[in-house]
């Protein structure tokens, strides 16, 4: 069995991350928690559709479980469509802590995705703000 965590760095000790479509590392894992694959996730900075090729990437990996954050609706359609379970983990703790919580039957399988679309995007560029440019002009 292979089962997939999101996390934010390339190993066991590494915080799960708390996005699935814009994770930055999927880890996959054997049954007893040993490291199979690091993978970065190859749709991370998709301007759209970033769940549904982190879905793909899972997908391709033989992946038959996976444990992250949180899941938006196209992703979480996406991999039921292909049988995967999916289950949320606490943030703030590791991949191995959440493994071994799943592991534990500590996790619940979620029915339904966890938040809505473009959650992990962060805000949209604008005016000045964070994230934005100023333009031009007296000031």
């Amino acid at each position: 069995m292979k089962i997939c965590i999101t996390s934010l760095g390339p190993n066991l000790d590494s915080p799960i991350d708390p996005r699935f479509g814009r994770a930055q590392y999927f880890l996959v894992l054997d049954e007893d928690g040993n490291l199979r694959e690091s993978l970065p996730n190859s749709g991370m900075g998709a301007m759209r559709g970033a769940g549904i090729a982190a879905s793909q990437q899972i997908v391709n990996q033989g992946v038959e479980v996976l444990i992250t954050g949180n899941i938006g609706p196209n992703a979480f359609g996406a991999l039921m469509a292909s049988k995967i379970k999916v289950f949320l983990g606490p943030p703030g703790i590791s991949v191995k802590e959440v493994f071994k919580m799943w592991k534990e039957n500590k996790l619940s399988q979620i029915q339904a995705p966890s938040v809505p679309g473009h959650f992990g995007m962060g805000p949209p560029p604008g005016r000045g703000g964070p994230g934005g440019r100023r333009r031009g002009g007296i000031r």
